[in-house]
């Protein structure tokens, strides 16, 4: 699947954010703690965690890598191209099991955390430009996935995911429909669940609003809140969001009203090093953000830096 609708919009929105960027303050004085992936070909985009390891996907070829948590190196989990996951964005993980957008290519796939394939899913056939970007998932075990070219949340039922790995091929059932999708550009992209698993936190990457969509009746409300053009990856602790805003470097702090319907951006920082960061995740009362070169992968920038990298972040 070809890239150019998410190049054109990079570029656009990497012109308009430039000055963002410049004057975003630094989130300490120090150095932040430095996590190398260990593959030439990583592009780190999106990353996960749990109470025993750190993970992380290669938009490059698709790989996954893994390593404990506080180790200083992820190294290769999930070998690029098995079971065809040549590319590789949102990752998450859901108790046993580890879920990975496959990007461009239309897919999603559902591993143990043994490395086991549970099932691998298609979008449907339709002939519409796919980008399966990230992933959500509820309290009861079900999972929603955003696709940035497609104005749709797909949903796979908490049966599914904890089957038997089979490897089962499958199709990504539609559940819900989103609004304000522009064509051409990347639109729904990160994407978190609440505590009380009544609702859906998207954010649009191109437009940078956030939307509420409450699972029981499938209505979708933008939440009043300033925008934020290049939201990525996004992260929940509480009523308090995280945003690797990916073009712009930063990430963002915002607070969510209670019955989310308002969200107030508290904090815009950014860090030493960063370099397109577009995936965050929560360990140990830290962010881990990936510095996925993105740039580089999506239409030949130069390389930034030899090694790709991780920062650990503090919360606040």
């Amino acid at each position: 699947m070809s890239t150019k609708p998410w190049r054109l919009a990079l570029r656009t929105l990497a012109a308009t954010s430039v000055a963002l960027a410049a004057v975003a303050a630094p989130a300490s004085a120090a150095t932040p703690h430095q996590i190398t992936v260990n593959g030439p070909n990583a592009f780190p985009e999106s990353i996960a965690a749990d109470n025993h390891f750190v993970y992380t996907t290669s938009i490059g070829d698709g790989a996954v890598y893994r390593g404990r948590v506080g180790a200083k190196a992820l190294e290769p989990f999930l070998p690029a191209g098995q079971d065809g996951r040549t590319q590789a964005t949102g990752i998450k993980v859901a108790g046993n099991q580890l879920l990975v957008a496959g990007a461009f290519t239309g897919q999603f796939f559902v591993y143990s955390t043994a490395g086991k394939l549970v099932a691998r899913y298609t979008v449907p056939a339709t002939g519409e430009q796919t980008l399966v970007n990230d992933a959500a998932v509820t309290p009861d075990g079900d999972v929603y996935i955003t696709d940035s070219f497609r104005a749709v949340v797909y949903r796979i039922p908490s049966a599914e995911v904890r089957a038997p790995a089979t490897g089962i091929r499958r199709t990504l059932e539609v559940a819900y429909h989103l609004p304000n999708y522009v064509t051409g550009e990347s639109n729904g992209n990160g994407i978190v669940a609440t505590p009380d698993g009544k609702n859906l936190i998207i954010g649009y990457w191109h437009s940078g609003a956030l939307y509420r969509l409450t699972l029981a009746t499938g209505a979708v409300r933008q939440i009043s809140a300033s925008a934020l053009p290049s939201a990525d990856g996004i992260v929940l602790r509480g009523n308090t969001l995280y945003l690797a805003r990916s073009v712009s470097n930063q990430i963002a702090t915002v607070r969510l009203s209670r019955d989310l319907t308002r969200a107030t951006v508290v904090a815009e920082r950014t860090y030493p090093g960063a370099d397109t960061t577009t995936g965050i995740a929560i360990s140990r009362n830290r962010l881990l953000v990936t510095n996925s070169q993105l740039d580089t992968y999506l239409y030949g920038d130069p390389q930034t830096s030899p090694a790709f990298t991780v920062q650990t972040l503090p919360l606040h």
